[in-house]
C-alpha cells in the first residue's frame, strides 16, 4: 500500500476522508503544516494531501516549504477555494493536482492513484512498451537499432500521454503540464505538435495517438 499523508485542520473532514482512504492506502492524518513537515522529515511518504486554508502555515506554505527543503513527493491540494488565481497560485508555489471541496472520493482515488502512477515513472524516468524504450534523461525514443532524440516539448508531450495509456486529455490539461499554466500558446500549438509526433511514430506498432473529436487526444497501447 502508499503511504497518504493527509494536513486537514477540520477534525471531522480530516476523519471522513481518513476513514474513506484507508482501506486502499496507508494514511497518516495531521493538523497543521508543522506536523507534516515532521512526518515529511522521517521519510516515507509516497503523496501529500493538504488543505489550504490552515491556521499557522497556510498549504500554500506548507507545499513551497516542501520544495524549497527538496522533497518532491507529489501534492494534491484540497480546498474550498476555485478561482482560476487560487490554482495558478497552488501550481506556482508546486502542487502537482488540485481539487475543490465538497470532495468526490472516487475523483480523488482516480487523482491519487495517476499521481502515483507518475512518480513512480518520474523515478524510474522512463517508460516501457514491448520493445520501446522512451528514455526521460535523454530525451530519446528507442526501438531496436532505431534511436530518436525528440525536441523537448515534443518529449514532454509523449511521455505525458504514454504515461496513461488510455486517459483523455484535453488541449487545456496538456497546455498545463507541458507548456505551463502561464503560457500564451494555444490548442493551435498541441496540435501541431501532436501532428509531428504522429509523423515520426507512424510506423511504430506498439502505441498510437487518437484524437478524440471535440475534447482532446490520448495515447492507446497496441496489444
Amino acid at each position: 500500500m502508499a503511504d497518504i499523508l493527509l494536513v486537514e485542520d477540520d477534525a471531522n473532514v480530516r476523519l471522513l476522508i481518513h476513514t474513506r482512504l484507508k482501506q486502499r492506502y496507508n494514511v497518516t492524518s495531521v493538523a497543521s503544516g508543522k506536523e507534516a513537515l515532521d512526518v515529511l522529515s522521517s521519510g516515507g511518504t509516497d503523496l501529500v494531501i493538504t488543505d489550504i486554508m490552515m491556521p499557522g502555515m497556510d498549504g500554500y506554505t506548507l507545499v513551497e516549504t516542501m520544495r524549497t527543503r527538496g522533497y518532491e513527493t507529489p501534492v494534491i491540494m484540497l480546498t474550498a477555494k476555485g478561482a482560476l488565481s487560487d490554482k495558478g497560485h497552488g501550481f506556482a508555489v508546486g502542487c502537482d493536482d488540485y481539487l475543490t471541496k465538497p470532495v468526490n472520493f472516487e475523483e480523488l482515488i482516480w487523482r491519487i492513484d495517476a499521481l502515483l502512477r507518475r512518480y513512480k515513472i518520474s523515478n524510474e524516468g522512463r517508460i516501457v512498451i514491448d520493445d520501446v524504450v522512451i528514455e526521460h534523461s535523454s530525451y530519446t525514443v528507442t526501438r531496436g537499432d532505431e534511436v530518436q532524440e525528440l525536441p523537448s516539448k515534443e518529449f514532454q508531450l509523449l511521455y505525458l500521454l504514454l504515461s496513461y495509456p488510455g486517459k483523455i486529455f484535453t488541449k487545456d490539461n496538456i497546455l498545463d503540464s507541458v507548456w505551463g499554466y502561464t503560457s500564451e500558446s494555444d490548442e493551435s500549438t498541441v496540435r501541431t505538435h501532436i501532428n509531428r509526433l504522429r509523423k515520426r511514430f507512424e510506423h511504430f506498432t506498439e502505441f498510437e495517438i487518437c484524437t478524440i473529436r471535440g475534447v482532446g487526444y490520448k495515447a492507446v497501447i497496441k496489444k
